[in-house]
């Protein structure tokens, strides 16, 4: 990937407006949510050759046959987005599908987000969150000329598919293939095509398929199979048998002391259902929907086998770009977890989970995951369509949505003031800003950046001034989420935790300085000017509200002192004091975590940024819960919501909010890359045009190894600990230039062979080193 291949990605969105002949139409035959799926007909001419372009969306979802074969092979089309303001159309080649003549095209449509049920049933499940109609359109164009628009002319009838939904599942009854397209269309007359964008990212694609890693049978017969890894996936079946028998598939993460268990479903059922037409060998994928799962309990009714099963995992993140490896193999597999967690999360929309009745674009867990989705794999476009939906559902007073595309909005006397809680509103700040030093994106800053100073407003506004006081009930104006799922030890004496004021007056100083430089580098000096001066009052007002003289924080807890060291919000004459405070909230955890879904990414970074790599390493590595390893020695294959997710002996906890497919824990990927094994972009010179290798020596994880395949080329690090000796490797890709960071305490320096005279700033010896592969040797104290 070229250096100048993300030049134009952040262009207008005027750009990608097309001017359509087509009309959004939708199909008599479609009796409402939860009905059996219709689809739309059309009979057409196709003479003469050139490029043959389809130009297609829908209101729900949509899946298009031409003369009966299939048109592309993306996933859950057009996608989510914030409906009301956006809806992505796909375009495809479909020259190969045509025939001189006559031609038909099928367009199956199903509920999809679009009116399927949202939201969990314990509150109020939302059905036809966006609208109560689905529909599509569509038009083709041959040798530049159109021969083929969505229109009152065509026709429509039922699928096979008779129910479909997100949480659903799907029920597909084979003997009703082929029926007739006896009713018609009409148009969907409030359709404004003004929202329709082209799409602005890669389909959601099938990765390799999971085979069975063993399978057995429960008390009942029943088949349960696992696959080995938990995934955002379906079923891929093979069967055959007689007509009408009936294969019903439930899926579930994690087995209960040995036991099928999907409990933490909620209200979603997650079933898929196959009736056979008895023709020999059948096979079947689920169309309009995926579950997030490990297991696949198969229940067959009637005389029927099943010849192959197998798990089909989907996702958005297609194409990785870092890899990690440690001489640890529970770290290891950890990256492996994360990496599983984010194509999970990947469905077209950054989501928390992939499994219950939930599965919403959370912008709490995609601001902490997102440096470290851009190490992992190309998040880039995933990205960028997201932050418009994100700018699109952002509310009059500038209050960013806790979920995004938002299912609340329109919706407020179920769900009221369902947004504007500080660290999950500022991902509208943090992900560009990860965009722009990841990829040199400097068109999404400005994109941004207005929907950035709303937000920023807004949390000012809350308090009308620096401390920030957010209302305890979830509909309060500013109401925040905190440091949401922290461990908080013993319940006889529990452990103390951030206050709400505190993390939502962090933030706003965390958000405030960010947006101030951001806008420097789009060239808003007002701007930049007017926050830079908030920043600093915030940061006065922090340390005067929140640091007592000893040094101590006030909720004197992880989280508190990780945010605020890595933020630089403990003034100089505290932070010796502070640190010691630091160190002791550890110690009374035993040298645990102690820490949820916002302290946690900044945890060990801090313990980095005060001199303490052994404590973070402990901390890191210990394998009791709370703890990263824990999950990992426990069986996870993917990373979990809550840190005692499963019990030591083997039990569930808490099935009514209990995901093993959430990315936010996964966050400490970032600090193994840039801190462990010592690879970050220059945010001066971002997309990697300058790399800074600064490793941590973690005597524990050597030998350490990472690859990561910027927009500058590939970028390669590791090292390895010998006696006292280390061996460091770094690859600069051709045009970049890097500097390396020697540990301070290091001896006898040798660059490429050569000793280093000693240079050094803050005591630590930097060496600047152009493009190719370089070895450095020093000896270290051990």
């Amino acid at each position: 990937m070229g250096s100048g291949a993300r030049a134009t990605a952040g262009a207008s969105r005027a750009a990608d407006r097309h001017a359509w002949t087509a009309r959004m139409i939708r199909p008599l035959s479609d009796a409402g949510v939860g009905t059996r799926q219709p689809f739309l007909r059309k009979t057409f001419e196709a003479k003469g050759g050139g490029q043959a372009i389809l130009r297609i969306s829908a209101l729900g979802l949509y899946r298009a046959f031409i003369n009966g074969k299939r048109v592309g092979d993306d996933q859950l089309t057009p996608g989510w987005t914030a409906y009301y303001d956006r809806l992505s159309y796909q375009t495809y080649d479909v020259g190969s599908l045509l025939v001189d003549g006559e031609n038909v095209i099928d367009i199956w449509l199903g509920d999809g987000w679009y009116r399927s049920q949202m939201m969990w049933a314990h509150e109020h499940a939302l059905l036809n969150t966006w609208g109560d109609r689905i529909a599509a359109i569509a038009e083709i164009e041959l040798g530049g000329r159109a021969i083929l628009a969505s229109d009152t002319t065509w026709s429509s009838g039922l699928s096979p598919v008779v129910k479909s939904g997100i949480y659903f599942g799907e029920t597909y009854d084979a003997r009703l293939e082929g029926a007739p397209a006896d009713q018609g269309a009409v148009l969907h007359e409030d359709f404004d095509p003004r929202v329709l964008v082209a799409h602005e990212v890669n389909g959601v694609k099938e990765l390799d398929t999971l085979k069975p890693v063993s399978s057995f049978q429960d008390t009942e017969g029943r088949t349960i199979y696992d696959f080995g890894q938990n995934a955002a996936a379906y079923v891929s079946l093979k069967v055959k048998g007689e007509a009408g028998a009936t294969i019903l598939v439930e899926h579930s993460e994690i087995l209960d002391k040995g036991e099928f268990c999907n409990t933490n479903l909620r209200s979603a059922p997650c079933l898929v259902t196959y009736i056979l037409k008895g023709a020999g060998e059948e096979g079947y994928r689920p169309i309009f929907t995926f579950q997030g799962f490990r297991f696949a309990r198969v229940t067959v009714t009637g005389k029927a086998e099943i010849v192959d099963i197998a798990s089909v995992p989907i996702s958005s993140a297609v194409t990785r770009t870092g890899w990690l490896t440690t001489g640890h193999p529970l770290v290891n597999r950890l990256v492996e977890n994360s990496v599983w967690s984010q194509r999970s999360n990947f469905v077209d929309v950054p989501t928390d989970c992939p499994q219950r009745d939930e599965r919403l674009g959370w912008t709490g867990d995609a601001q902490v995951f997102a440096a470290t989705a851009c190490y992992l794999h190309d998040s880039h476009d995933f990205f960028i369509k997201w932050l418009r939906d994100v700018m699109a559902d952002q509310r009059a007073d500038g209050e960013i949505a806790h979920v995004v595309p938002d299912p609340t909005r329109g919706h407020e006397d179920l769900y009221a003031g369902f947004y504007g809680s500080t660290g999950w509103g500022d991902a509208i700040s943090i992900v560009p800003h990860a965009l722009y030093r990841h990829y040199g994106n400097l068109d999404i800053l400005r994109e941004t950046l207005p929907a950035m100073i709303r937000w920023n407003d807004f949390v000012w506004s809350i308090s009308n001034g620096p401390i920030v006081r957010p209302p305890r009930p979830w509909a309060g104006r500013g109401f925040t989420f905190g440091d949401w799922l922290q461990p908080k030890g013993p319940s006889e004496k529990p452990l103390p935790t951030i206050g709400d004021d505190a993390a939502a007056t962090i933030y706003l100083h965390i958000a405030a300085k960010l947006t101030a430089k951001i806008a420097g580098l789009v060239g808003d000096e007002i701007t930049e000017k007017r926050l830079s001066e908030r920043a600093e009052t915030v940061k006065a007002a922090f340390a005067h509200e929140f640091i007592t003289p000893s040094g101590r924080l006030a909720y004197d807890d992880q989280t508190s002192y990780a945010l605020a060291f890595l933020h630089d919000l403990i003034p100089e004459d505290k932070r010796a004091a502070a640190k010691e405070y630091f160190k002791a909230t550890i110690a009374r955890a035993d040298g645990r975590i102690g820490t949820g879904f916002i302290g946690t990414p900044a945890l060990l970074p801090a313990l980095i940024k005060i001199g303490e790599p052994e404590l973070a390493e402990a901390v890191f590595l210990q394998e009791e819960v709370p703890g990263w390893l824990y999950q990992v020695k426990n069986g996870a294959t993917t990373i979990w919501e809550r840190w005692d997710a499963i019990q030591a002996d083997g039990s569930v906890f808490d099935p009514s909010m209990n995901s093993y497919n959430h990315y936010a824990y996964g966050a400490v990927c970032q600090w193994l890359f840039e801190e462990v094994v010592g690879l970050r972009p220059d945010e001066d010179e971002p997309g990697f045009r300058h790399i800074v290798f600064e490793p941590a020596i973690i005597a524990a994880l050597s030998p350490v190894e990472a690859a990561h395949d910027s927009i500058a080329g590939r970028v390669e690090a590791g090292w390895r600990i010998e006696g006292d000796t280390v061996t460091w490797e770094v690859t600069v890709p051709e045009g970049a230039r890097g500097t390396l960071v020697v540990p301070v305490g290091a001896r006898n320096v040798i660059l490429d062979g050569k000793p280093v005279s000693r240079g050094t700033e803050e005591g630590k010896q930097r060496l600047a080193v152009g493009s190719g592969r370089h070895i450095v040797i020093f000896a270290v104290a051990r």
